[in-house]
């Protein structure tokens, strides 16, 4: 079983979670886009025992404080294969565009479509969903979703930016929406929602 709080970060209000599995007290972090001194404080408050952080994609209000993060506590940086360049390419990851001092890193683990890893006593599971960029992907662990920027509340990541595809965007919505069972959603940004929500409310989702 996991436990989860979220802080939101940058302008954008990035749901950046905190996630501890409650057997282990082990802990991982997504979409770090920005320091949280809250986050920092309740991390060492639990024994600082970050063991990954997460990055569903590659967008700089998503991973702009990963690497300090990760070597502030030891973690390691986690994301799909195709997400590799974002964190190098200043196009991509939009630090350029923006006038954002951003200093180059790279992940330390690198998942394919389907992969798997554990947090302590908790599975995660990570999946390729193309779309928002070529780099997009969700975890899914203990039936909460951590989608980024692929799935929102009764909407979807915008494919207008480099690297994004409505055709991609498409094919993802679907692969998610085939997925067995509920999951409580936790979007990139904005409220939280449930996959089975998304089936009957999400106006793609809807025509899939």
């Amino acid at each position: 079983m996991i436990k989860i709080q979220i802080y939101p970060v940058t302008m954008l209000a990035t749901n950046c979670s905190y996630i501890v599995d409650e057997a282990t007290g082990k802990a991982a972090v997504t979409d770090p886009g920005e320091k949280s001194e809250k986050l920092i404080e309740q991390i060492k408050k639990d024994g600082g025992k970050l063991e990954y952080v997460l990055l569903t994609h590659g967008h700089y209000d998503h991973i702009c404080y990963a690497k300090q993060l990760a070597e502030q506590f030891g973690a390691k940086i986690v994301t799909g294969k195709a997400n590799a360049d974002f964190l190098t390419n200043p196009e991509y990851n939009r630090t350029g565009v923006h006038g954002i001092d951003f200093k180059p890193f790279s992940a330390d683990i690198l998942l394919g479509d389907g992969d798997k890893f554990k947090l302590g006593e908790t599975e995660f599971t990570y999946l390729s969903t193309p779309g928002h960029t070529k780099g997009c992907g969700v975890f899914l662990a203990d039936g909460v979703m951590f989608a980024g920027d692929t799935l929102f509340c009764e909407s979807y990541g915008r494919t207008d930016l480099p690297t994004g595809s409505d055709e991609k965007m498409v094919q993802s919505l679907k692969k998610l929406k085939e997925l067995d069972g509920d999951y409580q959603v936790i979007p990139g940004h904005g409220p939280l929602t449930t996959l089975e929500h998304e089936r009957c409310y999400n106006p793609l989702m809807r025509m899939l």
